[in-house]
């Protein structure tokens, strides 16, 4: 079904005023039979915030990128949980266990609650896929409610939009995964199109000098390389292109 806006109302103490500037901004032209008359309702204050069907895309991707992430924790091998990983200093279990802290802290944040235990507490207990899908639907299902794209946020990580939030995670979110798939010998099946997304957007969030946490220095790859190598290779992982 194709929706067609009839017209928008806004309440204003100078609707003459208000019209020259939506006609120049939207290239529309005033009706003339309508004077534009005032005696409107002034004071009110109005937002524009995209609809579930606006909504939806941003948090499809992220769901996307859990499912990719999933398969892989799905696929780890009894001996591998103690493998070392291309995040220095982590285990293959202390990454799992960093990725549902993070979706915790996440989803705390986005519902203004005080964060869970550090990251760095045992999330996964004896069920690891399923403690990550549980965090994952959560954090998930945060990002999907009303308002929650558009609304300033402030804590530890710094202050940003829910939309910039959820980016965030996102890139976190692909490269961990390739952590995972190099270090459990698994082909890094992530989706190609969230990676180059978020290879564009961690450019303008990281420099040279603005590299927090666990983001070493860019790394060198091949222009032609695929998206998700692109991007950890950005964020600091050397990345073995078999040349």
């Amino acid at each position: 079904m194709t929706v067609h806006i009839k017209s928008i109302t806004f309440g204003c103490a100078d609707p003459r005023r208000l019209a020259q500037f939506w006609r120049q901004l939207t290239r529309f032209s005033e009706d003339p039979d309508n004077g534009n008359a005032p005696g409107d309702p002034e004071g009110n204050e109005f937002c524009i915030e995209p609809s579930d069907a606006g909504r939806a895309p941003l948090a499809g991707q992220l769901g996307r990128a859990f499912d990719a992430v999933a398969a892989l924790i799905s696929n780890i091998r009894a001996d591998q949980w103690s493998a070392p990983t291309p995040c220095t200093d982590w285990t293959v279990r202390q990454l799992v266990n960093h990725l549902i802290g993070m979706n915790r802290v996440f989803a705390a944040l986005l519902a203004g609650q005080p964060p869970p235990p550090r990251p760095s507490a045992d999330h996964i207990q004896d069920d690891p896929v399923g403690a990550y899908r549980d965090s994952a639907a959560t954090l998930q299902a945060a990002f999907g409610r009303p308002g929650v794209l558009e609304r300033t946020y402030h804590g530890p990580l710094g202050t940003a939009t829910g939309a910039e939030r959820l980016k965030i995670r996102l890139y976190d979110l692909l490269a961990h995964g390739w952590d995972l798939a190099q270090a459990t010998g698994q082909p890094a099946d992530l989706p190609d199109d969230l990676a180059e997304q978020s290879l564009a957007f961690a450019r303008t969030q990281l420099t040279g000098q603005a590299r927090p946490g666990r983001f070493g220095p860019a790394q060198i790859v091949a222009e032609q390389a695929p998206a998700i190598e692109r991007l950890v290779a950005f964020l600091g992982r050397p990345v073995n292109t078999g040349a």
